[in-house]
């Protein structure tokens, strides 16, 4: 069984969904980021990033037990021990390489900052706001271009690039996005979120999410904690 160490996060999503897709059997250990539970040493030891998910699998390519960390690592990883949601042709897999790719150096950040500085920032600093917000709105448009000709994000097949960008965009309410903008994305996620094994994977460990309001809770995640080498 899988041991997943994550929270009720887009990218702990992300890992939850494609073991829902997969059937594979998991168990998931509730890693509380607002309560500095990222940052204990038996976690680091397999998430040196002090970052969520990460998962241990007791039974990994060699028969030998394996970690890996980073989301989108653990999706490529999911989708080669299952042989699903990932093309087996070159030029198929590479496609789906990029758009995940994408949704990690883009989608992720950007849209994480958006967030951050529309919710989460003790000042409202206008030049922020109106910064990420408008890349946000780029990137929203990026997708919304490229379902205008695919049925999904890296093709005709559902893959593990439209497993990645779906969790971002559920908090689009809180990113400035008016769905009217964008029908080809606004089509897709619809679709998506229809799915049960998504509507599964988006409920593990919600639950145990609460509103950041606390100052402690900021402090963690935003804070001088953050910055320590440990």
């Amino acid at each position: 069984m899988i041991e997943v160490y994550s929270w009720a996060t887009p990218n702990g999503h992300k890992v939850h969904i494609m073991l829902e897709e997969t059937g594979l059997p998991y168990h998931v250990t509730p890693v509380n980021i607002g309560a500095g539970d990222q940052f204990a040493p038996d976690f680091l030891a397999i998430s040196p990033n002090n970052k969520i998910p990460a998962i241990v699998d007791p039974d990994g390519p060699d028969g030998k037990p394996i970690s890996v960390f980073e989301s989108g690592a653990i999706l490529v990883y999911l989708a080669s021990k299952t042989g699903r949601f990932m093309p087996e042709d070159v030029r198929g897999r590479y496609r789906v390489l990029e758009w995940l790719m994408f949704q990690m150096g883009s989608i992720g950040p950007m849209l994480g900052q958006t967030h951050h500085f529309r919710l989460y920032a003790p000042e409202k600093i206008a030049y922020a706001i109106d910064r990420y917000t408008n890349e946000t709105k780029r990137l929203y448009g990026v997708m919304d271009k490229r379902l205008g000709s695919s049925r999904y994000i890296a093709g005709d097949e559902y893959t593990i690039a439209d497993i990645a960008i779906f969790p971002w965009l559920r908090s689009w309410k809180n990113q400035g996005i008016d769905w009217n903008d964008y029908p080809h994305l606004k089509g897709w996620f619809d679709e998506i979120a229809g799915r049960p094994a998504v509507q599964r994977g988006v409920e593990v460990l919600a639950h145990l999410r609460k509103p950041l309001v606390d100052d402690k809770a900021r402090e963690v995640l935003f804070g001088a904690q953050q910055y320590q080498r440990h």
